[in-house]
This record gives C-alpha cells, sequence and structure tokens, in this order.
C-alpha cells in the first residue's frame, strides 16, 4: 500500500468530483507520488479557469478499487515527472447525483500533434511557476 495524491473538486461535499483525463472514450485518473507535482499539476489547471482542485492524499489501492468500479484508467505519475495538463478541456464539466461518480475531465493532446504556438504557450506557464 502506497500513499498517492490526487485532485478532487468541491473536496470533503456532497458535490465532489475527482479530475479524470479523457483519453478517446475513456476517462483516466491521475494518481501523483508527489504532493508538490499534484499541486503544481492544480496550479496549472487553475491558470486554464477550472475550478480550484484541491490535492487529497489516499491509498493508491483504494483509488485503483474506484477505478476498477466506475470502469476508469489510471496512471501513476512518478515523483518528478512533470505531468502537464492537455490544453483541449471538455466544454461541459460534469457533476451530478447520479449513481455514477461526478467528475471532471480534459481531453489529452499528443505532444507530437501540438503547434509550435501551443507549446510555446506551455513553456511560458511552467517558467511562470518557477
Amino acid at each position: 500500500m502506497s500513499k498517492v495524491y490526487v485532485l478532487l473538486f468541491n473536496a470533503r461535499t456532497d458535490n465532489e468530483g475527482i479530475h479524470t483525463v479523457q483519453m478517446g472514450d475513456r476517462n483516466k485518473i491521475l494518481m501523483f507520488e508527489s504532493e508538490d507535482d499534484a499541486t503544481r499539476y492544480a496550479l496549472l489547471l487553475e491558470a486554464q479557469d477550472f475550478p480550484t482542485p484541491t490535492v487529497e492524499p489516499f491509498d493508491s489501492e483504494e483509488i485503483e478499487e474506484f477505478c476498477r468500479q466506475a470502469d476508469y484508467d489510471w496512471e501513476l505519475i512518478a515523483a518528478g515527472e512533470l505531468a502537464i495538463p492537455p490544453e483541449q478541456n471538455v466544454e461541459e464539466i460534469t457533476w451530478g447525483e447520479e449513481d455514477e461518480p461526478p467528475k471532471s475531465t480534459e481531453t489529452e493532446t499528443n505532444p507530437s500533434e501540438m503547434s509550435s504556438d501551443e507549446l510555446e504557450q506551455i513553456r511560458r506557464k511552467l517558467e511562470g511557476l518557477l
């Protein structure tokens, strides 16, 4: 059992949602080994006008079990690995009271498909964090 950090919206409320990245028709939860890396990713989301996420610690097995139940994928982001939110965000954020867990999603873009302007914008955002 290892501790990981995930991003939650409206943490500890009835309308809590976990941040996901949409890969095609699949949703993936990012689990960060490092709290600092999760916080950096949350700040990048904020810079993209996302609601402010909260970085929360969880047992990795708990998140993996949640993903299996919700039919989500997951990815462990190693400490020191720079994860950058995709530039393309899903227009509609799903928050619900239904049986399905609420989520917020974004669409992942392959870096080789990004224009030089998009890459330059990401570089400027990252430099702003330093």
